[in-house]
């Protein structure tokens, strides 16, 4: 991913800063800009605001439910398109390539090279479909349980998964992926997970706890897997990141909610 002209240079303002996270991250009509290293400064923030996402979500879900009559399945698939077309498909292009890169046989720059590449090939669009199905199926399962909570929380928590893998990696540069990666460190990174976690505890209890330990588990897996096929990580490894994080943030409630 190319740094964009449109990230203009000017005095760091937090508000500015925080607003344009949410510019860049979602069709939201804030069209706030700033420039991308005063944007990133405030990395750590990022799981909060999509705090406001995850609420606009799980309303969609409600109304679906409670107005429309929609069953869970039918409200599950609803509310996934609701999370994509407010993000603006903003992370689905890191899936496919990330997937492509790593599926190709070769070194580290070989798969990066494939990984750039503008194309799309079977590896990604099959394992978009994965993750996507997956996702759906992670919130008809917490919406059979009517834990809407976990909605918000899994939305919370993606962001959480991407802050884990951009501690873990080092940046591959030039590209706005690695402005994020370069501005997570341990402290703002604790402050951050430590937050979200009393967030989820408020939200969901124990089953919170667990959605937000199975997205700093999906943040581990996918720095690893980049660490191992890259080296280096860019936006697609944090973008992949965040999508899985959705996944396995569910996957732990689920399971979670069956036990307790």
């Amino acid at each position: 991913m190319e740094d964009d002209s449109y990230f203009e240079d000017e005095e760091f303002s937090p508000i500015k800063s925080i607003l344009g996270l949410l510019t860049f991250s979602t069709i939201l009509p804030i069209n706030v800009f700033t420039s991308i290293e005063y944007m990133t400064k405030l990395t750590w923030v990022w799981p909060f605001l999509h705090i406001l996402i995850g609420i606009l979500a799980a309303i969609c879900g409600y109304i679906s439910l409670e107005f429309l009559h929609l069953n869970s399945f039918f409200t599950a698939a609803v509310v996934y398109a609701f999370l994509m077309i407010i993000t603006g498909y903003n992370h689905l292009d890191g899936v496919m390539d990330m997937a492509d890169g790593v599926m190709v046989h070769g070194d580290a720059e070989k798969k990066i090279r494939v990984m750039k590449d503008s194309s799309v090939g079977a590896g990604g669009i099959a394992t978009l479909f994965l993750v996507a199905s997956l996702t759906i199926a992670g919130i008809y399962n917490i919406l059979d349980y009517n834990f809407i909570m976990g909605i918000i929380i899994c939305e919370m928590s993606a962001k959480t998964s991407l802050l884990t893998t951009a501690l873990l990696s080092e940046p591959l540069t030039p590209g706005i992926g690695s402005y994020f990666i370069k501005e997570t460190n341990v402290p703002n990174y604790y402050a951050s997970t430590v937050i979200v976690a009393i967030i989820a505890y408020l939200l969901g209890g124990w089953i919170g706890i667990a959605g937000v330990l199975g997205a700093m588990l999906s943040g581990v897996i996918i720095a690893n897997i980049a660490k191992r096929n890259f080296i280096l990580a860019n936006g697609d490894v944090l973008g992949m990141s965040n999508e899985v994080g959705r996944l396995l943030s569910l996957l732990f409630m689920a399971i979670t909610l069956f036990f307790i």
